[in-house]
């Protein structure tokens, strides 16, 4: 298959590619700068010069296509707190990308989060839907578009990733978590730290795409979910042996100011599900865990 990925040079869509190319795929990468193209071009991949903004650009590579993973999102919209705004070119995005692929049956898979589906100790699964709304249900209605996309003749699929994709290159929530234990000289959690955050490996994450593109049934809402959720005490706890540092519990108004804008996140309980995604797809992680990636790369010393 040609798949055309946006978001290709990211931390999770360089993994995509590389899975893809080992299976015997043709991947193209949507590239705007020239940094981009070079990775992408260096992996084995053709490249498509052009952003998610480029509305004619996403419509041209989707037809040369036999199916698109849409990874992108305008993230700097969002942290700019303009969630809408981010929302609504992300739409636009799909709109593009579906339009050549109406009545095909060629795949268009997205990515999504757990993050919302929920509340407090209830486990996520692919049935949930997301309400839309600032912040973790910002994807939402992007979610709810490509879904409906089944009726038109695409082969549209959801595939949703925990808050906690760990693996080389990541510049996510642990390490930030980490530097902010560095900094304070302790690692911590917040009250009794029993509150559960689901993870997947990227390697594993990438594996889930290329298997939605190849197989995935019209309409599929599918979780990234290698584990169903680590409690953050035992995160902060790996964290805290691995530096030498005590760990301590911090209550939720202490943890804005340790965790900064994570401090919000880090006391979530959001445990997620990804049986009926195993069963669909015949998948099955086979990367390291959270606990043991965060023990063997996260925690060496900072030069």
């Amino acid at each position: 298959m040609r798949i055309f990925i946006t978001g290709a040079s990211g931390f999770i869509g360089t993994a995509v590619v590389a899975e893809l190319l080992a299976a015997g795929h043709e991947a193209v990468g949507l590239a705007r700068s020239d940094a981009a193209a070079a990775r992408l071009s260096d992996a084995g991949a053709a490249v498509v010069r052009g952003d998610v903004r480029d509305l004619d650009a996403l419509g041209r590579a989707a037809a040369d296509a036999d199916g698109v993973l849409h990874l992108a999102y305008d993230h700097e919209l969002a942290f700019a707190g303009r969630h809408d705004e981010a929302s609504a070119a992300d739409l636009r995005a799909i709109e593009a990308l579906a339009a050549p692929l109406a009545g095909t049956d060629r795949a268009l898979v997205i990515a999504s989060g757990t993050l919302g589906l929920t509340g407090p100790g209830r486990v996520a699964v692919e049935e949930d839907r997301a309400t839309p709304a600032p912040g973790f249900g910002a994807r939402a209605a992007s979610t709810d578009a490509v879904l409906r996309l089944a009726a038109t003749g695409v082969r549209s699929a959801v595939v949703r990733l925990p808050p906690t994709v760990h693996g080389d290159g990541d510049t996510g929530f642990v390490p930030r978590i980490v530097a902010a234990a560095r900094a304070s000289g302790e690692s911590a959690d917040v009250g009794d730290g029993a509150n559960r955050w689901p993870a997947v490996h990227r390697r594993d994450a990438a594996t889930v795409f290329r298997l939605a593109a190849e197989a995935a049934p019209a309409g599929s809402a599918l979780h990234a979910i290698a584990e169903e959720g680590v409690p953050f005490r035992e995160l902060a706890e790996a964290v805290g042996d691995g530096l030498g540092l005590p760990v301590r519990s911090v209550t939720p108004e202490q943890a804005a100011e340790r965790f900064g804008f994570l401090g919000a996140l880090v006391a979530l309980d959001t445990p997620a599900s990804s049986g009926r995604t195993r069963e669909l797809l015949g998948w099955t992680p086979a990367e390291a865990g959270l606990l043991q990636d965060v023990r063997e790369h996260y925690l060496a010393p900072v030069a």
